[in-house]
């Protein structure tokens, strides 16, 4: 795809114009969509993980290896089956259903298959308050953060053409899935730290890459006029990123985070 410069060099006047501020809102929806995204995922992992974490004896249901009392909620989730479900729905959807949503659904169909993605993330996500500390997931949140617009920064402005470096990121997620399932298995802490340390170097460059190619999509786009098209890929965007921020900071809570 052609970059954002050569796109815009093609548009001159009142078109240019009406571009650019287009842009602007596009991508105001996008990291707000996000954003949205963001803390669903979070209120949705804080509700399950205090339900999950009653010290109260009288309520609680199981008990995990680590003295962690749990509810009924909390062992339906951590001390059966349920958690593997729970763990591989969204990667299951991702693969699956998000593509023939984005197809077939409206721009208000696919913002809220979003949100829904959303909380089933936070659901998955709510073990981490069962083993790091909520001031070290509040840390790496942070830092997280701070790089990702930094990075996200980057692929906005940036005048090279990050486009050939997609491919060879998208393949290094296939190796770090396959890498995760088979470390399941093997439990192998040296295999876990290479994972974490490639995976946030993968997700860094796919933040600046999705941020580039939303913006070259919506110039590449704006003049066909079908916002509705637009709204949608806004949406699709708001995942792209979403996902990158998820991954960075799930890769980087293993070196930052201090257990309880």
């Amino acid at each position: 795809m052609a970059n954002y410069q050569s796109m815009r060099a093609a548009t001159t006047g009142a078109l240019g114009a009406r571009i650019d501020a287009g842009l602007r809102a596009h991508m105001n929806k996008v990291y707000g969509t996000m954003a949205v995204g963001m803390l669903i995922t979070a209120l949705a992992a804080w509700a399950i993980a205090g339900l999950a974490t009653t010290s109260d004896p009288a309520s609680a249901a199981a008990e995990l290896p680590n003295g962690t009392m749990l509810t009924g909620l909390g062992a339906a989730i951590y001390g059966s089956a349920l958690r593997w479900v729970i763990m591989f729905a969204p990667l299951a959807f991702i693969l699956f259903g998000w593509g023939a949503l984005m197809r077939r659904a409206s721009a208000a169909g696919v913002q809220l298959g979003f949100f829904v993605f959303s909380a089933a993330i936070g659901l998955s996500l709510s073990s981490i308050f069962l083993v790091f500390t909520s001031y070290s997931i509040v840390q790496t949140f942070l830092v997280t953060a701070i790089a990702f617009a930094g990075l996200s920064l980057f692929g906005y402005t940036t005048k090279k053409n990050l486009s050939g470096m997609g491919t060879f990121l998208i393949m290094g997620v296939i190796g770090l899935i396959i890498a995760m399932v088979i470390n399941i298995f093997l439990q192998s802490p040296a295999m876990m730290f290479a994972i974490s340390a490639i995976g946030v170097l993968v997700f860094a460059g796919l933040t600046a890459f999705h941020t580039q190619e939303i913006k070259n999509t919506y110039v590449a786009h704006a003049a066909q006029g079908d916002q509705e098209w637009l709204d949608k890929a806004a949406i699709d965007g708001a995942l792209s990123l979403y996902i990158s921020f998820l991954n960075m900071f799930q890769f980087l809570l293993m070196f930052m985070g201090q257990q309880e």
